[in-house]
């Protein structure tokens, strides 16, 4: 068989994506373990019933009426023209790195940080670098700054609250660094994906965004709204950031379905985000218990905890399998990391842990 022309860094690479495993615990991936109310599930069906009828047409590739619906729901003055969406963050994430990366130009992100970033930089020829986190998972500002005067990246890449520690980022580091980025002609990308788990008094990007002309907050729809099958993803920024998003983006990227949803689940933003309340609660006990057990754990504002360490963290992961319960092995070295669910699956996830460790 001929050899394919695959570009030489793609070999022997195997796609991005936690284990899809068929367990009755499953508590790896960061979703919302709170499916859909039926009222909202009707008002999803006439929706798209009602786009049905202009599917032989091509969706509005501005998306203006949710651009509208989104920027209303941000707040903090943001206008439709400074919002930008696409099928879920990952596909927000790659158009950056398409617009403001490329060769001969650097990404930089501070580790422990979101697996998917390295792969975002290898898919748009963008290199890659990498500072470090603190042993608490914070962000030396010093550090960080070194980083980005000796690299000049085009794109400094900041997940807050971080995955996969959960750690949120003090609006004076985020300002800081639109500084720091700004003087080497760069863009600050504060990847708030959890941002709505965030605990009282844990600020918002947004909150700094009329001040910094080089930044971007990205958020989605995949977690707090409960709507990871939607893949819906966007950000808010300068309208010179969006606009240069515009000229990468594959026409009509945004389904006529896509689009209904996403406006749906918006105008229900009341009842779907109501259960983030119970999932802070229940990250925030989560915690306690297992520092209760004598475990590390990472301070959090997102929906998931890490916590460790352990000589054998793959171990405990295939011992907690074993038991029915499914949590992701990532993170530094010795540490695991489980999503929050439903009481009775933390329950699952408790028990089954006891009877590991023991």
């Amino acid at each position: 068989m001929t050899s394919l022309p695959l570009r030489e860094e793609l070999r022997g690479i195997e796609p991005y994506g936690a284990p899809q495993l068929d367990v009755p615990v499953q508590l790896n991936v960061n979703e919302n373990p709170y499916p859909p109310s039926e009222a909202v599930a009707a008002d999803v069906a006439r929706a798209v019933a009602e786009v049905t009828g202009t599917l032989n047409r091509y969706p509005d590739r501005e998306f203006t009426a949710l651009r509208e619906d989104l920027a209303r729901y941000l707040g903090h003055g943001v206008t439709p023209e400074q919002v930008w969406a696409a099928n879920g963050s990952n596909e927000v994430m790659l158009q950056l790195l398409q617009a403001f990366g490329g060769p001969g130009r650097t990404a930089v992100s501070f580790a422990p940080t979101y697996s998917m970033y390295p792969e975002y930089a290898r898919d748009t020829v963008t290199a890659w670098v990498t500072g470090h986190r603190e042993d608490d998972f914070s962000l030396d500002l010093d550090h960080a700054r070194a980083v980005v005067a000796e690299h000049r990246p085009t794109v400094v890449l900041l997940p807050s609250p971080n995955n996969p520690t959960g750690t949120a980022l003090p609006l004076a580091t985020v300002t800081a660094l639109c500084e720091a980025a700004a003087g080497v002609g760069g863009v600050v990308v504060v990847d708030e994906a959890y941002g709505e788990f965030r605990r009282a008094g844990t600020p918002s990007a947004l909150e700094v965004l009329p001040d910094n002309p080089n930044l971007v907050v990205t958020r989605t729809m995949s977690k707090a709204f409960a709507m990871a099958g939607v893949r819906l993803g966007y950000l808010a920024a300068s309208r010179e950031i969006t606009d240069a998003v515009r000229v990468v983006r594959l026409p009509y990227h945004l389904s006529a379905v896509t689009q209904a949803v996403a406006r749906v689940a918006l105008r229900h933003a009341d009842e779907l985000l109501a259960r983030v309340d119970d999932l802070r609660a229940e990250r925030d006990r989560t915690v306690e218990w297992l520092r209760g057990q004598g475990l590390d754990v990472a301070e959090s504002d997102a929906n998931y905890v890490l916590f460790g360490r352990f000589a054998d963290r793959h171990a405990v992961w295939q011992g907690l399998l074993d038991r029915g319960v499914l949590i992701r092995e990532t993170g530094p070295d010795g540490w695991l990391r489980v999503s929050v669910g439903t009481p009775d699956e933390m329950a699952a996830f408790e028990k089954a842990l006891t009877e590991v460790l023991s």
